[in-house]
This record gives structure tokens, C-alpha cells and sequence, in this order.
């Protein structure tokens, strides 16, 4: 078997279905066993539509992996894409995927969980002020609202840039490229999130101050925390505090460590991105402008149109 593009395979190299040349250089021969080779192995009773891609060990002139695809379609970030193929939620031309590695053309048809994905769009980046009661979810098995069901009509297929948990509340960043999501949530970036925080106790402003110096909980290490006094009433206090790294339920835990109980929980800045005058539950696109001087990006249309 020849190529796509026309050249004869080299010896050892793999073609476009991840079949390799014989590595004597001798042309596979044509009959029963070239044929055997050719045909994807069938479990017993199985319908056409379960039958399994291989993944096509092919150059980029072959297609796109479907992973990043899946990414890039906004279905998850690119590692939540390999665990849903692994899931078995991934069909190709209504054949089952089981490989990350296998590539996506511009005539293919990508389905997940039943559902066609749209190829994708051009690189897009949401901002929106999520209430308290919601979470960052597309689906909950504990049957909670989620943030996704109450968008509003007409958006394009968003996932999340990290995760507000069910009772916090404010800035939101939302995209359709699951590649930007985790470049804008790697730690890499330095970018500051500021929160403002109600908290009820006994206030120790020593003890804030010491969270500049990162502390342990648990056998947890946090980072470096800046905390400040904003106001402060009897045994209720509003903070303002600015982290990194972003760990699961950070804020709750360290404060809650200090004697602090957490009763409201507001983002306000995620990076450069602000939460302003957005009202609560609204949605608002970032201007391409913006994207191209923030992030370098100069958001063009990708794929076709």
C-alpha cells in the first residue's frame, strides 16, 4: 500500500491506517493475508458501527489528532477529550475511536455520546458572572443546576477556564478552544485572581499577613496568599485576597484554617480579565482585539470558512 500523497511507503514507515511496510522492502502481496491486514478485527456478533478505528500513525498532512480536535472543538480540554475517546464516547465516521492518536479530516464526521461536533470555530473567550447555586459542570449525576444550562441561547459549544465551586460566585472565563482553557489555567502564567471574601470570626491581621509566606495544611502546600482587610464589623470582616495557583477550595481551606468561617465568595479578576460592572448570571464576549494583545492571539477562523 502506497501513501495518500502518492509516494511509495518507505520500509518500516506506517501508512495513513497505522499499517507498517514490510521492513525488507518487499510490496505486501495481494490476497488473503494483505486483506486480513486491511480489515479491522470484528468481535463476534459486533455491528459495523462498533467496530473499532485504529489510530492512523500519520503525518500532519493526514488530518489533525482527534484529541486536539476535540480541544479545539470546544468539546474539553485536550486531556478530558483522550478520557472521554477512552470512555468510548467517540465515533469517527460512526466508527468507534479507542485511540487518541487517530486522525480527524476535513470530510470526516466526529460524533460524541450520539451528538455531531461542529468543526471548529475561531478561537473565542467569554467572561461571565456566575451566580452562587451553579456548577461548572455539563453534566452533574447529583442532578444540580449547572453553569452551561444557563447560558443563553445562541453561544457556540463553551467549556470552562478552571472551576468555581457551587457557592462562589463571579468572574467566569468561558471559551470554545479547549487548548486555550488550559493554557490560561497553567500556573505558568503568573496571572493574579482576586477575590473579595466575607468571612465571620475572629480576625487575626497578623495571621493574613503571614500567608505571604505560602503555608502547609494537611500535608497540602499552598503558595504565597496575599490577604487584606477591606471592612470590618464586630466578628465580620470583607477581604481581599489574590492568588496563583488556584488549588481546589483554596481560599475556604487556608482561611478556614485560620479560625475563619467563609460565608461569601466573589471573583472579581482572573489575569487581565475584570469582572466590572457584568451583572450577575450575564454573559459578554472579549473583543479579538483584546485577545491579540492579552494573549498573542490573533484569532483567526480555523478550519474551513
Amino acid at each position: 500500500m502506497t501513501p495518500s500523497d502518492g509516494r511509495r511507503a518507505k520500509p518500516g514507515e506506517l501508512n495513513r491506517m497505522g499499517e507498517a511496510t514490510p521492513s525488507d522492502g518487499r510490496r505486501a502481496k495481494s490476497g488473503a493475508g494483505s486483506r486480513a491486514a486491511d480489515k479491522p478485527a470484528e468481535a463476534p456478533d459486533a455491528t459495523p458501527e462498533e467496530v473499532e478505528i485504529p489510530g492512523r500513525q500519520a503525518d500532519e498532512a493526514r488530518g489533525e489528532r482527534i484529541a486536539k480536535w476535540l480541544a479545539r472543538a470546544g468539546v474539553a480540554s485536550r486531556r478530558d477529550a483522550e478520557k472521554i475517546i477512552a470512555e468510548g464516547r467517540v465515533k469517527l465516521d460512526g466508527k468507534l475511536v479507542t485511540q487518541p492518536a487517530t486522525f480527524v479530516q476535513p470530510s470526516d464526521t466526529v460524533t460524541v455520546d450520539g451528538r455531531a461536533v461542529n468543526e471548529p470555530e475561531r478561537t473565542r473567550l467569554f467572561r461571565f458572572h456566575k451566580p452562587a447555586g451553579l456548577v461548572t459542570t455539563h453534566r452533574d449525576p447529583e442532578g444540580r443546576p449547572t453553569v452551561f444550562e444557563r447560558l443563553p441561547e445562541g453561544l457556540p459549544r463553551l467549556i470552562s477556564v478552571g472551576r468555581l465551586d457551587l457557592n462562589s460566585e463571579g468572574l467566569l472565563l468561558l471559551t470554545n478552544d479547549g487548548a486555550l482553557s488550559r493554557r490560561l489555567e497553567l500556573p505558568a502564567n503568573a496571572w493574579i485572581r482576586r477575590y473579595r471574601v466575607r468571612v465571620f470570626g475572629d480576625l487575626d491581621p497578623r495571621a493574613l499577613a503571614a500567608l505571604a509566606q505560602g503555608v502547609t495544611i494537611d500535608g497540602v502546600r499552598y503558595a504565597p496568599i496575599e490577604a487584606g482587610v477591606d471592612s470590618r464589623k464586630g466578628d465580620n470582616a470583607w477581604l481581599t485576597v489574590a492568588l496563583q495557583e488556584g488549588k481546589n477550595r483554596e481560599i475556604r481551606r487556608v482561611l478556614s484554617y485560620l479560625g475563619l468561617e467563609v460565608s461569601r465568595l466573589l471573583r472579581v479578576s482572573y489575569g487581565p480579565f475584570q469582572l466590572g460592572t457584568l451583572e450577575r448570571g450575564m454573559v459578554d464576549e472579549v473583543n479579538p482585539k483584546v485577545l491579540r494583545e492579552q494573549l498573542g492571539l490573533a484569532a483567526p477562523k480555523r478550519g474551513r470558512g
